[in-house]
């Protein structure tokens, strides 16, 4: 056998992006390209095309982005292990590679950003470094560094270069705001405070205006510091002409005036124009396009007393002009031409918010805690569903939107299948129910109550769709019969010390596999609900599955090793190692069994072919464990997803060797399977404008959003469900005729 060269999968797109990196969402100046980082990549989507390009290189999650003024460069840095120091890259926007890379700060990057003329990158160190450091790109070496930690104020946290003088850049945090002047000739940095007097605030986010003349800086108690750079009028001049001075404290009120500060602190700026017009985002979600009042000429003998200290906050200074509620911490504000604002928020989605009426429309979602489970429906490739923690989500393919979110609020969703016949959407809770929903609405259809004591950890469904088998965390395996309104129980099967991992089932439907992380696997016959064979191991196994001829076995653990069985009596065939460092958590087979592919808590996805049994292409991006993997069931492309709750597609690798499925998906007389798809995608993206049923739209608001309440007291004792439906589709996977 030829030796085979193991390849890198090639990442097809990404879902959602990172929301937590301050200022994270940049628009490049082109005013086409979004550029944000997911996993350890950064992305750049084309607004226009829908089109992703990747910036690869870093290791780890990507704790600060920037974008040169001319849009030539961009550069991130991340988060390294205690101990170690975080590199920085900056990549050629237009060829994708890297210019430079290089590691001067410990543990974490905190900010970067570019000199106005491109020609120095200047980077902030967190807590475990307290550096700054100025890298010079043309010469590919650090030019100088200083301290960033001041003996009388906290850590710092936010560094922007100033817009016209290209030596010069603001450090703001604790208590503190320096404005350094890089000493090109000495190589050293000169640095000078701004006096806050009796002040004491919290900067979290800093805008400089065009012409230098003030920087607004945004605090933890909700208002704004204006301070004055105080640079000369000739933009050549690199050294301002005194210290800078705090101008005025915005929206913060003296003794005896009441104003409503920004609630949980001001985390974004935007100047809008040069009349010191701004865009303002909170850390409660409130976006607002704010004005400043006009001040009024104080007396000659009153302003020498008015410009030497800044002893009491000033009288507030800034109107609101309009508003919007984005539900959740601000961390970025961009504007794309002149009537339209880009808002990312923490829990990593992007708003569209019109400057001129604030309607607030949103554009990305994305999960931020871990996905726990990944289904397709079968025989269709559109949509997939993932669960996590308070909600259940259908997910396009195509469009790469979010369609449909079932909330259960105070619960976690460990498992999500479709039914066979694609007009359910069940999944198990780890408050020990199982709850079905349409996948149109996510109207709920039934709940099966008090399933396991420990939470439902597990579930499958036969092809019949009337038997459903669920594994918990108390190690039972649970046989139940579905009636459309409820579970029937059939029967226990008591054999498993810990939790259950995972269930597979028969493609006949009359058995059933269950692994479990007391290290063993088990064959039971779901028919006569007797246990067939037992297979034991020294590790915690994490999946397990049949092949698809349904001879053999194939199972995971932590043990690092994937196991090979005999179907028959569980006796071991091989094993081979899945990942050389850590557990593998995931597994998944196409349809002909010729290869499979893992998921591992090194962060890599990989294909392999199964009778060799070696892998031959190997997927680097993911910046947290990755727990899913699924290949879609047209064979085109696969899913992985991950703890930090990133979904990758991947395009696989070797040729579609799909069977002929035997769903009434395919079974349309005369219509291929590929142009059922074109039509039922056209079916998505035609939702509003199709003829509707009053179960499916009665409810809806303008925003998209239905709120109901689980029958029979459930939200009072298991947490609200709220659906969220977003260019939902029919059932996803009806025929021609029933759609018509």
């Amino acid at each position: 056998m030829e030796e085979i060269v193991v390849q890198d999968l090639e990442l097809k797109s990404l879902i959602g992006f990172d929301g937590n990196p301050l200022n994270g969402l940049i628009l490049h100046p082109d005013g086409v390209h979004l550029i944000y980082p997911l996993g350890t990549n950064v992305t750049a989507y084309n607004w226009s095309t829908k089109a992703q390009r990747f910036f690869v290189g870093l290791t780890n999650i990507i704790s600060a982005v920037t974008v040169s003024n001319t849009g030539k460069y961009v550069a991130a840095g991340q988060v390294n292990y205690m101990g170690f120091r975080s590199p920085i890259i900056i990549w050629d926007f237009q060829t994708g590679e890297p210019v430079t890379k290089y590691d001067s700060h410990m543990v974490r990057v905190e900010s970067v950003s570019f000199s106005c003329c491109e020609q120095y990158l200047m980077s902030l160190g967190g807590i475990d470094d307290g550096t700054i450091i100025v890298y010079e790109i043309d010469k590919r070496q650090v030019l100088c560094g200083s301290s960033s930690v001041k003996s009388t104020a906290g850590i710092s946290t936010v560094l922007r270069a100033v817009n016209a003088r290209n030596r010069c850049f603001v450090v703001a945090g604790d208590n503190m705001l320096r404005l350094w002047t890089l000493n090109r000739e000495q190589r050293n940095l000169q640095g000078l405070d701004t006096s806050f007097a009796k002040i004491k605030r919290k900067i979290l986010c800093t805008a400089i205006d065009r012409r230098d003349e003030y920087a607004y800086c945004g605090t933890s108690t909700g208002d704004v510091l204006k301070v004055a750079l105080n640079f000369p009028a000739d933009a050549a001049a690199q050294i301002p002409a005194g210290y800078p001075t705090a101008a005025g404290n915005k929206k913060r009120p003296p003794a005896g005036v009441t104003v409503e500060l920004y609630s949980k602190g001001v985390t974004s700026l935007l100047l809008y124009g040069d009349d010191g017009t701004m865009i303002v985002g909170s850390g409660n979600g409130v976006v607002e396009l704010v004005r400043q009042k006009a001040q009024q000429q104080q007396p000659a003998r009153q302003h020498k007393t008015a410009e030497t200290r800044l002893a009491a906050p000033t009288r507030p200074l800034l109107v609101a002009v309009r508003s919007a509620d984005v539900e959740s911490t601000v961390t970025s504000v961009q504007l794309m031409g002149d009537h339209t604002a880009l808002v990312g928020t923490i829990r990593c989605e992007l708003f569209t918010v019109s400057v001129d009426t604030f309607a607030v429309t949103r554009m990305f979602t994305c999960h931020t805690s871990a996905v726990h489970d990944l289904a397709f429906p079968r025989g269709y490739s559109k949509v997939f569903a993932t669960a996590s923690k308070d909600d259940v989500r259908v997910w396009s393919v195509d469009t790469l939107q979010e369609l449909l979110r079932v909330t259960v609020r105070n619960c976690t969703c460990s498992g999500v299948l479709f039914s066979h016949d694609g007009t359910q959407i069940i999944s198990s809770w780890n408050d020990g129910r199982i709850r079905s929903f349409t996948p149109e609405t996510g109207r709920p259809l039934y709940t099966i109550h008090n399933c396991h004591n420990n939470g439902v950890s597990a579930i499958a469904m036969c092809v019949d769709g009337v038997k459903l088998v669920s594994g918990g965390g108390d190690g039972q395996v649970r046989v139940w019969q579905l009636n459309g309104t409820d579970g029937i129980l059939l029967a226990v099967l008591k054999e498993h010390k810990g939790a259950v991992t995972s269930i597979d089932l028969h493609r006949l439907g009359h058995e059933a596999i269950t692994s479990s992380a007391d290290g063993t696997c088990i064959v039971w016959d779901i028919v006569r609900y007797t246990r067939l064979s037992i297979m034991f191991s020294s590790t915690v196994f994490t999946s397990a599955m049949y092949h698809p001829n349904a001879t053999q076995l194939l199972t995971s653990g932590t043990n690092r090793y994937i196991g090979f069985w005999e179907a028959l009596d569980g006796s071991l065939i091989r094993e081979i190692e899945g990942s050389a460092v850590a557990a593998v958590n995931s597994l998944d087979m196409t349809p002909s069994g010729k290869y499979f592919v893992t998921g591992s808590s090194d962060q890599t996805v990989k294909v392999w072919l199964y009778n060799e049994g070696v892998p031959t292409h190997v997927g680097v991006g993911h910046a947290g464990v990755v727990t899913n993997v699924r290949v879609s069931p047209d064979g085109r492309y696969l899913v992985s997803t991950s703890v930090d709750g990133g979904i990758f597609l991947w395009r696989f690798p070797h040729d579609s060797d799909t069977k002929p499925s035997n769903s009434r998906c395919s079974t349309v007389s005369g219509v291929s399977a590929g142009e059922q798809q074109t039509v039922r995608s056209r079916q998505l993206s035609l939702k509003k404008s199709m003829p509707v049923r009053k179960e499916n739209i009665s409810d809806i608001s303008s925003a998209q959003k239905v709120m109901s309440v689980l029958p029979d007291g459930e939200a009072a004792a298991g947490g609200d469900v709220g659906v969220r439906n977003s260019s939902s589709s029919r059932n996803i996977c009806k025929s021609l005729s029933s759609a018509r």
